[in-house]
């Protein structure tokens, strides 16, 4: 009598997981970000999280995780940063194997207000800010993260190898966000306090020198601005990603064509440099209303 070979179920497998413990875990997953703010930001909402629910990361619920956001105090914005970088944890820990299932997927990041028209200076501000600075190191700074629309990052890691004359100027290779190159090419004017700035400083230099001779970190550089912005009447909350903004926005109000402030910048989609154009639109409907004739007609009536 013949015998029908045994139904071997399917096993469902899942790749091997890359870290042991849920601190591994969060080093592996910090690790993929090249942006020093957003690891710092991704690694504070972490521990906030994990602190609040005190248990390994494959044991928590996604009703535990709805309810600890639901329950987050501070601005909309704040909340916002929390479930991006939560979102963003769960769904690595699953692709790599430590999680079965990805909580965070449900999880929805909350709208935030768009207040980018905010943190946008004018000109003449701009130019106080650089013209002010008794400084020759810190009035090339500023001069660079205003007129090269540079990161933080980016100019504390400019080297004077990275700098090349170009016609009657030059240009800075710089390495930007997400590990990219990109080619930024200055102004006469710029060019002529970088070349002051040099004096016979070799190839391997850092441009912006810290005291003790290495390469000026991010924390100084946010000092510089700070006390520039204070000197030229300005407020606290100036900072020096305000001056890439103000690059932003003043290219664009001279006509510069957006592909060119999104090379510029090094924004990976031009929709991220659109935003500049949303927040200071050239023209609105409402200027074609008839409110000014109205308010006129009521003047003159007070006047009567």
């Amino acid at each position: 009598m013949s015998t029908l070979p045994a139904v071997v179920e399917p096993v469902e497998t899942l790749p091997p997981a890359q870290a042991d413990d849920d601190a591994q875990m969060v080093r592996l997953w910090l690790a993929r970000s090249s942006s020093p703010n957003t690891r710092r930001n991704y690694e504070r909402a972490a521990r906030r999280f994990l602190a609040h629910v005190g248990k390994p990361l494959g044991s928590v619920r996604m009703g535990e995780l709805q309810d600890y956001l639901a329950g987050l105090p501070g601005s909309s914005a704040t909340v916002a940063l929390a479930a991006s970088a939560l979102k963003s944890l769960f769904t690595f820990a699953q692709e790599v194997g430590f999680l079965r299932f990805n909580i965070g997927a449900a999880v929805k990041v909350p709208p935030i207000k768009n207040t980018l028209a905010e943190r946008i200076m004018s000109e003449a501000d701009a130019l106080l800010m650089i013209r002010q600075e008794p400084v020759l190191r810190n009035r090339v700074l500023l001069t660079m993260l205003y007129g090269g629309g540079l990161r933080i990052s980016e100019v504390c890691g400019l080297r004077w190898r990275d700098l090349a004359v170009r016609d009657e100027a030059g240009q800075a290779t710089v390495f930007g966000k997400g590990g990219k190159t990109r080619v930024v090419l200055l102004s006469a004017a710029t060019w002529k306090v970088l070349a002051a700035l040099r004096g016979e400083a070799p190839a391997d230099a850092p441009v912006f020198l810290s005291r003790k001779g290495g390469a000026l970190d991010p924390s100084a550089v946010h000092r510089v601005v700070k006390a520039a912005a204070a000197r030229a009447g300005l407020g606290p909350e100036v900072s020096a990603h305000w001056l890439r903004h103000a690059h932003a926005s003043h290219s664009l109000d001279r006509g510069a064509p957006i592909h060119l402030v999104q090379a510029t910048l090094g924004h990976a989609s031009v929709a991220t440099t659109g935003r500049y154009l949303h927040a200071r639109p050239s023209e609105s409907s409402a200027r074609f209303l008839g409110c000014s004739d109205l308010h006129r007609n009521e003047r003159t009536k007070l006047i009567q």
